[in-house]
């Protein structure tokens, strides 16, 4: 907050301040002095614990011996709530040609009640603090200013009547006007980096929330907007611009953000880390804590919200979320060690406010220690930021590996298929020369039985001793006559459930289209691509290229088909072995299908039958397959 010079200048003058000089030190204004802070015995001060003096009592001189000189370098109050007297002495030179003002930089004290001597000694009285609506200050300025009268050349004694519900820093500056316009324009700017990194670090969040889903970046959001509206808060940002005219929600507006940053940071330490699986104890611990937390925050509202300004509640969630951080970390996970670190900066800016409130007043810097929180939440919001990055480093090189794992499982993938697939054509080849064996063995048979027949009518007369036995054996021979003939007449030998050996399921119909829709190279129908993944459908093909994905039954007489695939099959079989003179009354009764159904299906199946006549005529086999492609809807 380029305030490198006021720090110089407070450790300067406590460096030089001692407790050998009794009496309080004056401030000297002459024309080279444009800030100064007044420390250690430049300020004395009276605890008026009763709360009755006046301003007359207090500069009598029966009380007047009664002040005492600060023995830190910061003063605050110890008694909060209570008011105590403060004091200040200026030597006046108006041959410093300057306007100074008085400025005390903490921001949240209630009330301060500041007695300024007019040239006749009347102390006239104002009064600021954040329980005063925010038009009344003489500056719209985050901090409390009074201006001087520098017109004088005297010694002039400046009372102030403090009193804060909190723990307050009595830091009180004079400043040149100019210095002040200076001072006041490079703070702005400073707070307006601050806060502007918090919301690029809010929003940069939010945005990888809505692209992942993932609740720790919603998380993050939230505690960075909480830590952002505590700090306004802190700092009076929020009491100028956000709430001016309501003081009373001023005085506890703090607990709200600091309350969400709380519990917001345990949640997002659960998420980030894991907690629940890696360590289930602390998870039920973290658990634990965000309800006690929540108890407390109602406790508060119901009962006293005096309770708020116990701010070192919150040691106990920030101490659990930093020992869960070393824990996960030490247990081997790396992300975690980026998130010990951002907590680290953090824990030690708390328990130096933590201290500084205990007593140790020591540990006071004055400017440095009161802005020394919101350099450790920079810090932590820094590295916090590279802890979720480490995570989604961490779980991209986990997906990339199972990406790689899933590429050499679909090549095992695919070669097994290809396997399988000439496995299959061997046995499909080998089934139908076994059919076609068969086909000719009983043609054999169907010779010779036709010879046995006409042998046995040429010896009817001489065999009568067995007639008996030869009209049996004419009936069974006229049965297989007439199954034979039928089958013939059908050019047909198999029937359904033999067929139905062949083509048992679906599954086998598809891969059979399949294996005769894709004999060659793939070409994808949309891009012409070559390469193609095992699609969504069985035995369909998915283009690498664009995307398109082509079934089995697609292009081909069984598309849109709304009948059992395999029962399909075998109807454009029978249509094909018969040259369509089958019925679709006898094609329903052999299916159990509906007769119109069939009837359909065998125009359809005939009208391709006779667009391809030459493409029969010389087919041999299997030439009922030919019918499968239907090129008019390729096309």
């Amino acid at each position: 907050m380029q305030l490198t010079a006021l720090y110089l200048l407070l450790f300067l003058t406590a460096g030089l301040s001692g407790h050998a000089v009794y009496g309080q030190q004056a401030v000297q204004i002459d024309s080279t002095l444009r800030e100064h802070i007044f420390t250690y015995r430049e300020i004395e001060y009276l605890e008026d614990l009763p709360g009755t003096l006046t301003i007359q009592e207090v500069s009598s001189d029966s009380l007047s011996v009664r002040f005492r000189p600060s023995d830190v370098s910061t003063p605050q109050n110890q008694h909060l709530g209570e008011p105590v007297w403060y004091r200040v002495k200026i030597r006046h030179n108006p041959d410093a040609q300057r306007f100074y003002l008085l400025e005390f930089f903490d921001q949240t004290i209630d009330d301060i009640t500041a007695y300024m001597p007019d040239t006749s000694g009347v102390y006239q009285e104002v009064r600021m603090g954040d329980r005063y609506p925010f038009v009344q200050r003489w500056f719209h300025h985050k901090n409390f200013e009074l201006t001087l009268d520098n017109d004088r050349r005297d010694e002039v004694v400046y009372y102030f009547r403090i009193s804060s519900a909190q723990t307050a820093d009595v830091i009180i500056v004079m400043r040149s006007i100019d210095r002040f316009v200076s001072y006041a324009l490079s703070e702005y700017l400073t707070f307006g980096i601050f806060y502007g990194m918090i919301f690029i670090f809010s929003f940069y969040n939010l945005i990888m929330f809505i692209a992942m889903r993932q609740r720790q970046y919603l998380y993050y959001v939230l505690y960075n907007l909480s830590v952002m509206l505590y700090e306004m808060c802190a700092d009076g940002i929020a009491y100028q611009w956000l709430w001016p005219g309501s003081p009373a929600w001023n005085q506890y507006a703090f607990a709200w953000p600091l309350f969400s940053m709380s519990i917001f940071a345990l949640l997002f330490t659960n998420s980030l880390l894991h907690v629940r699986a890696r360590a289930p104890i602390l998870h039920k611990l973290i658990l634990s804590v965000i309800v006690l937390r929540c108890g407390y925050f109602l406790a508060c509202i119901s009962i006293n919200p005096y309770w708020f300004n116990y701010k070192f509640v919150e040691l106990i969630p920030l101490s659990v979320a930093f020992y869960t951080g070393i824990h996960i970390w030490l247990r081997g996970y790396r992300p975690a060690r980026f998130f010990v670190l951002g907590y680290s900066f953090l824990f030690v800016g708390f328990m130096l406010k933590f201290f500084i409130m205990l007593g140790y007043t020591w540990l006071n810097f004055g400017i440095i220690s009161y802005y020394s929180l919101s350099f450790c939440f920079i810090l932590e919001m820094f590295f916090l930021s590279f802890a979720v990055g480490d995570k989604v480093r961490l779980l991209k090189k986990k997906r990339d590996k199972a990406h790689r794992q899933m590429i050499r499982q679909m090549t095992e993938n695919a070669r097994l298929k290809d396997n399988q697939n000439r496995e299959l054509e061997a046995q499909v080849q080998a089934r139908t020369k076994e059919l076609s064996a068969q086909a000719e063995v009983i043609a054999a048979q169907n010779e010779t039985l036709l010879q046995t027949n006409a042998l046995l009518e040429e010896q009817a007369a001489e065999i009568s001793r067995m007639n008996a036995l030869l009209e049996q054996d004419n009936r069974q021979l006229q049965t297989n006559v007439e199954k034979v003939t039928r089958a013939r007449a059908m050019s047909s030998t198999l029937d359904f459930e033999e067929f139905s050996k062949i083509y048992p399921d679906k599954e086998s119909c598809l891969r059979f289209l399949a294996d005769l829709k894709w004999t060659g190279a793939f070409h994808c129908r949309k891009c012409s691509n070559d390469h193609y993944y095992a699609g969504h459908q069985p035995f369909s093909r998915r283009c690498s290229k664009c995307g398109y994905e082509e079934s089995a039954t697609a292009y081909t007489i069984y598309q849109n088909i709304r009948i059992p695939i395999n029962k399909a099959f075998y109807m454009t079989f029978l249509v094909y072995s018969t040259k369509g003179k089958i019925s679709s009354h006898k094609l329903s009764e052999i299916l159990e299908i509906r007769q119109s159904t069939c009837w359909s299906y065998a125009t359809r199946i005939l009208k391709v039958m006779d667009e391809r006549k030459k493409e029969l005529k010389q087919a041999n086999g299997q030439g009922w397959s030919l019918l499968v492609l239907d090129e008019r809807e390729a096309g």
